[in-house]
């Protein structure tokens, strides 16, 4: 992407070639993702590629994730403005961000502290007061909020783990990317009736899920 594009310029072709054109078509969602800047949750060293069609590096060797797959996660998660949200893994606080504008609340959990202090900072300055950012092991979930409507998982795990899928209302759904490097699927996993029942999205590449829940 050309750096000599503005930065609403570069936006929009995200929002039409990236998004639109491959099938992120919830209005809501694609407001939401217009009105966050994404080149304030990457390095200072990224910002000209901010929204190119790739995974970004940030902080502590994690990564902000390919703006479709941002999108279709959170498309996937059906949001009304209700739900009680429940993120795992905050990163840089792009998603969570979007996130803020769809649901009722959002609970986000990093094992990183640098990475929170900084999304936290992020938050502040952007006006989303309706997060709770909180540093732990997010394949424990976070009790404290629970149940939640719907949880996504912004890292890869061999299985669902099990404290989360605990934490989610009957009747509300996971997205979690799922499988080993290499062959991970993205997953939205239901539960109904107290059993898991899971449809498979799109290929995806995360980074690993870490914690004493996995």
């Amino acid at each position: 992407m050309s750096e000599s594009l503005d930065t609403a310029a570069q936006r929009q072709i995200m929002l039409d070639e990236q998004l639109a054109q491959r099938g992120i078509t919830s209005p809501w969602v694609l407001q939401a993702i217009e009105r966050v800047p994404r080149e304030e949750f990457v390095p200072e060293a990224y910002r000209a590629e901010a929204y190119a069609d790739r995974a970004l590096p940030i902080d502590c060797e994690q990564t902000i994730s390919q703006p479709y797959i941002v999108g279709l996660m959170t498309q996937s998660l059906q949001l009304q403005g209700t739900e009680h949200v429940l993120e795992i893994g905050t990163g840089s606080g792009y998603q969570t961000a979007i996130l803020a504008q769809l649901a009722r609340t959002v609970t986000s959990i990093e094992r990183h502290p640098e990475l929170s202090m900084q999304a936290a900072g992020r938050m502040a300055r952007l006006g989303y007061r309706n997060v709770a950012l909180v540093v732990g092991d997010g394949t424990l979930g976070w009790p404290e909020n629970a149940p939640y409507d719907r949880i996504l998982v912004a890292a890869a795990a061999e299985r669902v783990p099990p404290r989360l899928f605990e934490q989610l209302r009957d009747g509300g759904w996971m997205i979690i990317p799922l499988g080993p490097p290499g062959d991970q699927v993205l997953q939205c996993v239901r539960k109904v009736d107290g059993r898991p029942s899971v449809e498979s999205l799109a290929n995806c590449r995360f980074v690993p899920l870490v914690g004493e829940g996995t």
